[in-house]
């Protein structure tokens, strides 16, 4: 019993420490409550920490804790004027409610402080920052340097608003005195063998030896073998390990596991930190309803290192994004070079990315002053609403060059050190015959997914500050070597296999997966496939790449992010020409959301892990020359040799979600009138798959509509024996 209460505990503090990339290792573990100075030393163990601390009153410090707490009154007002109008009347009300509030409950006028606060933004922009609220000029520096820090880019000359004022008013109602230990009475002698001390009783300078324990009035300290107590001046206990714990480490290499499970959780949390910064950021339905975005982390070549669980066609194939700044730019090799605070945008399917809609912003991070070269890059990539081409919402059916789907951005400077190039950008979104038809919402978007940059950025920094430049360099190798061996391990569980999948427009995509047990790799051939289209199915060779790895990633049980060390051990085989590997300027808007999911079904049907799922992702578009909209509709997955498929889900390459009808309706002139499962749609078998979905939307105002699908024709497929699902209709 006492071992499982010793894990949970040890369980809890790992979820919000290791989990978010800490190393518990490096603090000292504060407990506190009637039983916690018991247990402490085991927790401690189990976490691998060498430092505890016992304050004084540990067993009522969450009563002391409130007796110390200030009282607080909070009073804000929405006031919306320039920065350099006059705002002292409004600023001056506030402070007397607030006061107010606090005097009224008992507390004198000169106990009472109070602290002003200005809500600001940028002219045209929703990204709102608090500031201290002083003298006009000074908040306006200040405001400009923190929109810098906080976003990645500032506007010397864009006017500033006044969003909101707050004032905080605090006041004390009479601090405890400190903690006086007095000296516990017991009525017996202790029973057991360990000794017994009073806390009050044990000299500041002198060191306890556990097994011991320390009582007080309020608890009870088990001081256990190979630790050892002291009692400090302010009587609180400080007990250390004096014995180290034996520490496993990885067999055939120095990499200590602890440290590479942290750096992994680490990574990926930075990653998730930037994706919660571009959802709260963003302003467009499909970035901060939809989630249909990705960030991540790379290293200085351009191997994906970590990313957060966003879409998995983004992250696959973002390392080539980052590549292609390096091929471009790298040694100057454009007469500039890659300088701090700069930030770049793409979009071209031929050069690392996937569609057109799906644009990434990418930063260089430098870890040091004196670093000369990106020690690392982050990276952001949202689908935007509209990029322009022949239909709104950019993912034209009937796109026959990469012309018709929108306009094409090759590694344009977005940030030049520090310096938003707004007017370039807005420039290259307006160009063309077939423009963006919502270039303020493009540049907002684009705003947000620097933000998310300039976050990974610093934490990045701030990692590499704490552990070292070359920790943190040391450990992204690591970590791909890592997730190289995990798939290794599972190339040893895999036989060779091929599988063939037709799609509605008669091209077929071809795999045969070779597995060599001996050197432990395999390949993925894709010889077979059908030629470059004349429609728009085609799929750059990042998508077939980042559908591999996918697949790698979702038959590994370990617990590694998707990085490219996960496709060391895999060589895959795209024959140039195919529609797997087009030439430019063949069109692709559907390779990246249809064809992507052709290839995953294909791979998991020949790894014979996972029958086909829906095979597309049902891609709706719809807008007029003031709305656009793009959603993935819902499907069902394919059932495994062990467990059915799930109804109603976002399958394989997208991980988005649908917009809830709610916010859908109050942000566009349309009504859903139905979203059900379609019972009985998912194929029969020992492991049925899962059901389709129904949607109906009706429009409030005239729409152009568009349906970018596959399956419609030719279902999705059974395995060993099982059925076909229902096709889609």
């Amino acid at each position: 019993f006492l071992a499982i209460a010793i894990d949970n505990m040890a369980q809890a503090i790992r979820k919000i420490s290791v989990a978010r990339g800490y190393d518990v290792t490096q603090y000292a573990l504060a407990c506190f409550g009637g039983a916690g100075g018991q247990h402490a030393t085991r927790v401690a163990d189990a976490l691998g920490m060498e430092t505890v601390l016992v304050h004084p009153l540990a067993g009522m410090l969450s009563a002391y804790g409130i007796g110390l707490a200030p009282v607080k009154a909070m009073r804000e007002v929405s006031v919306l004027r320039p920065l350099n109008e006059e705002f002292g009347d409004a600023l001056a009300a506030l402070e007397v409610e607030a006061r107010t509030a606090l005097t009224v409950q008992g507390l004198s006028p000169e106990s009472i402080t109070t602290h002003a606060t200005a809500r600001m933004r940028f002219e045209g922009s929703d990204s709102v920052l608090p500031i201290a609220v002083t003298s006009a000029e000074e908040m306006d520096a200040a405001f400009r340097a923190l929109h810098r820090q906080r976003f990645g880019y500032s506007d010397e000359h864009a006017a500033i608003l006044l969003d909101a004022l707050s004032v905080e008013a605090l006041g004390g109602t009479g601090r405890f005195d400190g903690p006086v230990v007095v000296s516990e009475d017991t009525a017996s002698a202790p029973s057991g063998t360990w000794p017994t001390l009073h806390r009050s009783a044990i000299p500041t300078d002198a060191p306890i030896h556990g097994p011991a324990l320390i009582i007080d009035p309020g608890s009870t300290t088990v001081v256990e073998d190979g630790w050892q107590a002291v009692r400090g001046n302010d009587s609180s206990l400080i007990l250390t390990r004096t014995t180290p714990l034996k520490r496993e480490r990885a067999a055939g290499t120095e990499v200590d596991p602890v440290r590479l499970e942290i750096f992994n959780n680490r990574f990926m949390a930075i990653a998730e930190e930037m994706g919660l910064v571009l959802q709260s950021t963003a302003t467009s339905v499909n970035i901060k309803e939809r989630l249909d975005f990705s960030c991540a982390l790379f290293d200085a070549t351009g191997a994906l290192i970590a990313n957060a669980p966003h879409i998995p066609v983004h992250l696959g194939s973002m390392g080539d994004s980052i590549r292609r700044i390096l091929d471009t730019r790298g040694d100057a090799k454009d007469g500039r070079g890659i300088r701090r605070s700069d930030a770049y945008v793409l979009n071209d399917p031929y050069h690392g990315g996937t569609h057109l809609p799906d644009i990434t912003v990418i930063m260089p991070v430098f870890y040091l002053a004196e670093s000369i070269a990106p020690d690392a890059f982050v990276a952001a990539r949202g689908h935007h609403a509209d990029i322009g081409g022949i239909a709104p919402g950019s993912m034209p059916p009937d796109s026959r060059t990469i012309a018709d789907e929108g306009v094409l951005l090759d590694n344009l400077l977005l940030v030049d050190e520090g310096r938003l190039c707004e007017a370039d950008m807005r420039a290259a979104l307006s160009s063309g015959p077939l423009p963006s038809r919502a270039a303020d919402r493009n540049i907002s978007d684009l705003k947000a997914q620097l933000a998310a940059c300039t976050r990974g950025a610093e934490l990045l920094i701030a990692a590499a500050t704490e552990q070292g430049a070359e920790i943190i360099a040391a450990y992204m190798n690591h970590v791909l070597a890592n997730a190289e061996e995990s798939v290794r391990r599972l190339i040893g569980t895999l036989s060779d296999g091929a599988f063939t999948y037709p799609m509605d427009n008669g091209a077929e995509i071809h795999v045969a997966v070779r597995v060599d047990k001996v050197a432990r790799s395999a390949v993925f051939d894709f010889t077979g496939t059908s030629v470059q289209r004349e429609d728009n199915f085609n799929a750059p060779v990042s998508i077939t790449r980042a559908a591999a790895l996918y697949v790698l990633r979702t038959l590994i049980d370990d617990a590694i992010p998707m990085n490219d060390g996960c496709l060391r051990p895999v060589t895959l085989v795209v024959p140039e020409g195919s529609m797997l590997s087009p030439r430019s300027p063949a069109a692709v808007v559907a390779g990246n959301v249809e064809t992507s999911q052709v290839i995953t079904d294909a791979l998991f049907a020949a790894t014979g892990r996972l029958a086909p799922s829906q095979g597309t992702m049902n891609n709706f578009t719809f807008g007029n020359d003031a709305h656009q909209y793009y959603e993935t509709i819902a499907g069902g997955s394919g059932a495994g040799p062990d467990h059915d498929g799930t109804d109603a889900v976002q399958t394989h390459m997208t991980n988005s979600r649908l917009t809830d009808p709610e916010i859908l309706e109050t942000r566009l002139p349309v009504r859903v009138e139905r979203f059900a499962i379609r019972a009985r749609s998912g194929g029969k078998g020992r492991h049925k798959g899962g059901c389709g979905v129904e949607r109906h939307i009706r429009f409030l105002e005239p729409m152009r509509a568009n349906i970018l699908s596959n399956r419609r024709a030719v279902p999705p497929q059974g395995l060993a024996g099982g059925g076909a699902a229902q096709a889609g209709a």
